[in-house]
């Protein structure tokens, strides 16, 4: 079969912090990452300040001296005012235009083209969004985005209308209100006619040192910032943030410099310099979202208690805060080793062509990574122009997350230099064409010339993310991970979308590259539409399209689970894991999470596409020894397929204004291994060491606080 076993301590992986590296970051990270030490860092708080200190529209930069304007707000001082549309190509027989997802019989708020009731009613911030206020046509259900049900918006004789609708009397009289049409979509509100507010979404919300607008912070005086964690001075160590030790001291011989002062400081390197974008790169795609559940890991009910999402590019956020958060933060360029931009592309994405102003047609030709991808442009303009650390590198200490389905493939060439975080490692030695079913995303399309000629991820500078997974605790207080092999009776375990053989399948052959259609047609253990199960279906190999209710469960009872492609990646390398499942990888060519510097042949199981056919003699020709290793190996890294310093710090946050602690809390902070998050930290610091284009960096020596041979 070609393929050979042995045990990781054979060939040569290292065991570090409960994990199997690579030999060659494993032996640094074990010899060196362990002899680290804190070194003096300088950091500044800037003092500057901005034109009209942006006229309670915006936060001031103080570093820059630029505001960072609310949605709807542009210029200097966020003076502008921007007028967006709901509606597009409005013509007299398509009076609210061409359906989009602002498309609006209402009144259209033009800060952030969400529909809304309106000033003429008893509930005017009450949102009419999308199909609330039309007509159906006849029974069928289908929405006529021609004509507006006024008499549902406004009511008449017989009915109050929706927009001037007591939630008492809906409660109390059963009064009718259409649903899920007229559900509460936008950020913030809750109930069945939106009658019930809460906290909204904002990073690390906001830090209590600032309110929170659907996305944007407004940050109280001395304070700056995308969540408000920078301040222009050295406060008190009781307010000091997460980032900022509690030891830090003033150099008071700075304290007559206008423009910044400085701080002495202890930390430990890699150290992380976190742009702070202008908003409409960043937290106006947030007040702007349409669906609350977009591009955020979490929203907040009536109580204002967590409620995290399933939304699997959660991953982004997740990180961001992270980073915002960390011992490794910077707030000085000159000390940092690495430039983070939090260019927040799923949110781009999710909003392509959501309203007028989001539109991809025309330029972007209804490519969404087309027209994502300029923002990113647009950003790169940005650091280039404002600030000295992109040119010195040529971009090489930089870091951007790509995290749509098939990663950084449609990243403009200007930043293709940069570190590229995705959850899609396609190496392109395979598949060199775009591998999405999916035409909006389809990179193919994108122009030469604007893309380059660069492959989809390269191992040498960049890697892959687990995908973010909502954080459940019930498998964890069941420690369904930890079930030995005995108490796996089955052999091979796949539950997802089998493709146009099954109901509800997708209808396009090349979804999944037709990996998933090939596994079904061997070993499908569901009848697909024709009543036939796969040539080769047998009672321990379950292939199936139904979702099962018990997802989780029968994970954690199987040896090994398939690791198949979506329309790009998947969530099922993080599902195996967290269940304490082998995971076998089918796809050719393709890195999963941290496979460049993980040792994956001590925990995985790859199968070349071609060879489907033979994968349960595959699996069979593993002996028990063999799988009670990669099971004891996965038992030891799952938390790396976590976020839960992410989660940690909103258990925190949560603990401080409510005062409880729910149990997703408490298990989160229960765990002690390292997450996605510090194993990133732990890939910076072994490159920081290792990247040989450092040397050619023309810059001050530095204090890297690690002995000179692992230099």
């Amino acid at each position: 079969m070609g393929i050979h076993w042995w045990s990781w301590q054979e060939h040569g992986a290292v065991v570090y912090r409960n994990a199997t590296w690579k030999a060659d970051v494993g032996c640094w990270l074990s010899q060196c990452g362990n002899s680290s030490f804190p070194i003096p860092v300088v950091e500044k708080f800037w003092r500057n300040s901005c034109t009209f200190e942006c006229d309670g529209r915006g936060v001031c930069n103080k570093e820059l001296a630029q505001c960072r304007c609310s949605v709807g707000f542009s210029g200097v001082g966020c003076e502008k005012v921007i007028n967006r549309k709901c509606n597009k190509g409005v013509t007299d027989e398509q009076p609210y235009g061409s359906w989009g997802v602002s498309v609006c019989p209402g009144f259209c708020d033009k800060r952030t083209a969400h529909c809304l009731c309106g000033n003429t009613t008893k509930y005017p911030d009450r949102p009419l969004a999308e199909a609330c206020g039309f007509h159906s046509k006849g029974n069928t259900g289908e929405i006529d985005w021609t004509k507006a049900d006024t008499d549902y918006i406004y009511g008449n004789k017989s009915y109050q209308g929706w927009c001037n609708l007591d939630a008492e009397d809906v409660h109390d009289k059963n009064i009718r209100v259409k649903l899920p049409q007229c559900d509460c979509k936008y950020d913030g509100q809750w109930g069945v006619v939106c009658e019930s507010p809460s906290e909204s979404f904002c990073i690390n919300q906001c830090n209590l040192n600032g309110i929170c607008h659907q996305g944007f912070c407004a940050c109280r005086k001395g304070w700056y910032g995308v969540d408000c964690s920078v301040p222009s001075y050295l406060p008190p160590p009781v307010q000091r943030p997460k980032w900022l030790p509690q030891e830090a001291a003033p150099d008071v011989s700075d304290e007559t410099n206008r423009i910044s002062v400085a701080s002495n400081i202890m930390k430990k390197r890699p150290l992380v310099y976190v742009y702070d974008l202008p908003a409409e790169f960043t937290t106006q795609f947030l007040q702007g979202r349409h669906f609350k559940f977009e591009c955020v890991n979490r929203l907040y009910d009536v109580d204002n208690a967590t409620i995290w999402t399933e939304n699997l590019y959660g991953a982004g956020i997740a990180l961001y805060e992270s980073l915002l958060a960390s011992e490794h933060r910077t707030t000085n360029g000159d000390e940092a080793d690495f430039f983070y931009v939090p260019f927040l592309q799923a949110c781009i994405v999710e909003q392509g062509d959501a309203a007028p102003h989001l539109t991809f047609q025309g330029k972007y030709m209804g490519l969404r990574q087309y027209f994502a991808g300029d923002y990113s442009k647009q950003i790169y303009f940005h650091i280039q122009q404002n600030y000295p650390y992109w040119n010195r590198s040529a971009g090489r200490d930089h870091i951007w997350f790509f995290p749509w389905d098939e990663g950084a493939c449609s990243a403009p060439k200007e930043i293709w230099n940069s570190m590229m975080l995705s959850h899609w490692g396609n190496t392109n030695a395979k598949h060199k064409a775009s591998t999405t079913a999916y035409r909006a995303d389809n990179w193919d399309l994108i122009p030469p010339e604007w893309r380059g000629d660069h492959p989809c991820y390269d191992p040498a500078k960049d890697l892959v993310l687990p995908a973010w997974k909502f954080p459940d605790p019930y498998p964890i207080v069941q420690n369904l991970s930890s079930r030995h092999r005995q108490d796996r009776p089955t052999l091979f375990y796949f539950n997802g979308n089998l493709g146009s053989a099954y109901d509800n399948g997708r209808p396009e052959p090349g979804y999944s590259m037709g990996i998933r259609q090939k596994l079904a047609a061997e070993f499908g253990s569901q009848p697909n539409k024709k009543g036939l199960l796969g040539r080769q279906a047998v009672d321990d190999v379950v292939v199936q399209a139904q979702r099962s209710p018990q997802y989780k469960l029968e994970l954690s009872k199987s040896r090994f689970c398939g690791v198949l492609p979506g329309d790009g990646w998947s969530g099922r390398m993080e599902d195996s894991i967290l269940s304490g499942c082998i995971p076998v990888i089918i796809q050719d060519g393709i890195h999963l999470p941290f496979e460049n510097v993980l040792d994956y042949e001590s925990f995985t199981v790859r199968v070349a596409e071609d060879n489907i056919h033979n994968l349960i003699t595959i699996l069979k020709a593993i002996n028990e020894a063999q799988v009670d290793s990669m099971l004891a190996v996965v038992r030891g890294l799952w938390q790396r397929f976590t976020y839960h310093y992410a989660v940690k710090l909103e258990a925190n946050r949560q603990k401080l204004k409510l005062n409880k602690e729910d149990l997703w809390a408490s298990v989160q902070n229960s765990l002690t291994g390292d997450d996605a998050f510090s194993t990133f930290i732990h890939v910076l610091e072994y490159k920081l060491h290792t990247d040989t284009w450092r040397s050619e960096m023309k810059q001050p020596l530095k204090n890297y606080g690690v002995p000179d041979n692992c230099r």
